[in-house]
């Protein structure tokens, strides 16, 4: 075993240094198989683990405070975000601790999320403008992140969980108008916000 990863290690030197992060395994066939992720893209998966947790722990807290039942139904698909890209991690064998709910070890999330229950705090419908303004970011922050990824299992993660959050928007933008109130973008174009809006949910992956 010692043998077979000095090989693969030395063997793959180069490509260490053009892409980050490399593992060596063997599939059931004995062949090499090379995962490599760019620091880019790692730092993609960090970001995104705690801004899904951003929404889960949010939305947790307002639904407790609240019991409206967007809250309480969104809560479940943020927990299967953060868990898609827990796996991710896993996968590639990067480093993350969870903290504990409402804990994050970004500060500019962290600083979100402080604001986010105090001002949700005020209202139902605060609370609701709140979760518009988490699927809004979320949409712009996977696109941004998207355009300088590579790797296909992260593309196909990130565009699932962007697809997610374009009907949880759906579904909170509808509770708000039904209080007789509107969302207006806060990350978004107004032109992207309308396509979004005008458009029926959609079935994700």
């Amino acid at each position: 075993m010692k043998g077979f990863k000095m090989n693969c290690l030395s063997g793959l030197l180069s490509v260490v240094l053009l892409f980050g992060t490399t593992s060596c395994e063997k599939d059931e066939n004995n062949s090499v198989i090379i995962n490599s992720l760019s620091k880019t893209e790692e730092n993609a998966l960090i970001f995104m683990i705690e801004e899904e947790k951003l929404a889960l722990d949010t939305y947790t807290y307002l639904g407790e405070l609240w019991g409206i039942n967007q809250f309480l139904n969104i809560q479940k698909s943020e927990q299967s975000h953060v868990n898609e890209v827990s796996n991710l991690i896993e996968q590639y064998d990067l480093t993350y601790t969870m903290l504990p709910e409402g804990e994050f070890m970004n500060e500019e999330l962290q600083g979100l999320y402080n604001q986010f229950v105090v001002d949700g705090s005020k209202s139902q419908l605060n609370a609701l403008l709140i979760g518009a303004t988490i699927e809004d970011l979320d949409i712009v922050d996977l696109e941004d992140l998207m355009q300088s990824i590579s790797n296909g299992d992260i593309l196909n993660v990130f565009e699932s969980l962007q697809c997610g959050s374009r009907n949880h928007l759906r579904a909170f933008v509808s509770a708000i108008n039904q209080m007789r109130d509107n969302y207006t973008p806060q990350y978004l174009s107004m032109e992207e916000y309308i396509i979004i809006i005008e458009s029926s949910n959609e079935r994700c992956n």
